[in-house]
């Protein structure tokens, strides 16, 4: 709340004292409303961030492609402004997870796909799961954009780490990291599949839900 009244009143500033201010002093008000926006953003996913995994998570069997939806909708406009195509080659599976958090997981996903496009061609990103060995699922988000290489495989998961300079590709640099520990939260694991060249794939696994027995009751674990 203060860093929003800070950008405020400095956006009122400009406001009625624009034809009183030289270029540097506009240019200072600027810096001033981008920093306290900056500062919001980054406080708001460290909040976030730190909320992951207390009392309160819920742990419900819900078909992943509920939370997915909710994330596709909240990137609509990244979405229609980026002409990004999101190919889902099949549905997904029931999983038992958080419905708030596994949205928030796909959206990072998703949204991370169409910001780090590759310059001239549209974003293609690609959600689908298989069963692996254990009875886990394995979800992966693939795309054809700039791709990350092999040696920042563990990097891009530490809290804070980037790769890209802020001005090229904005962000806190929480995302992926607040994907793996809601991953983890839910008993899973996340990585990069360094065997995908041509853009990113990125892969976490979650238990499956219960099995439902002939009388409608959930299977024991």
């Amino acid at each position: 709340e203060p860093l929003r009244k800070v950008a405020s009143f400095c956006q009122l500033l400009e406001k009625r004292y624009s034809d009183k201010l030289d270029e540097r002093g506009l240019q200072y008000i600027a810096f001033a409303v981008d920093g306290a926006k900056r500062m919001q953003t980054l406080i708001n996913d460290l909040l976030t961030f730190s909320r992951v995994g207390r009392a309160g998570d819920v742990r419900v069997p819900l078909p992943l492609d509920e939370p997915l939806q909710a994330a596709l909708s909240s990137l609509s406009a990244a979405i229609e402004e980026s002409s990004a195509v999101i190919e889902r080659p099949g549905p997904l599976p029931e999983a038992i997870g958080d419905p708030t958090l596994l949205a928030m997981l796909w959206q990072n996903l998703v949204g991370n796909a169409i910001k780090f496009r590759a310059p001239g061609r549209p974003p293609v990103v690609t959600v689908a799961a298989t069963r692996q060995a254990g009875g886990r699922w394995q979800c992966c988000v693939t795309d054809n954009g700039i791709g990350i290489p092999p040696e920042f495989a563990e990097k891009i998961f530490v809290i804070f780490q980037r790769l890209h300079g802020r001005g090229a590709y904005p962000g806190t640099g929480i995302g992926l990291a607040l994907c793996k520990r809601i991953v983890e939260q839910h008993g899973g694991e996340m990585y990069l599949d360094t065997s995908h060249t041509d853009g990113t794939r990125i892969c976490f696994t979650l238990p499956p839900a219960p099995a439902a027995d002939p009388g409608g009751d959930a299977a024991a674990d």
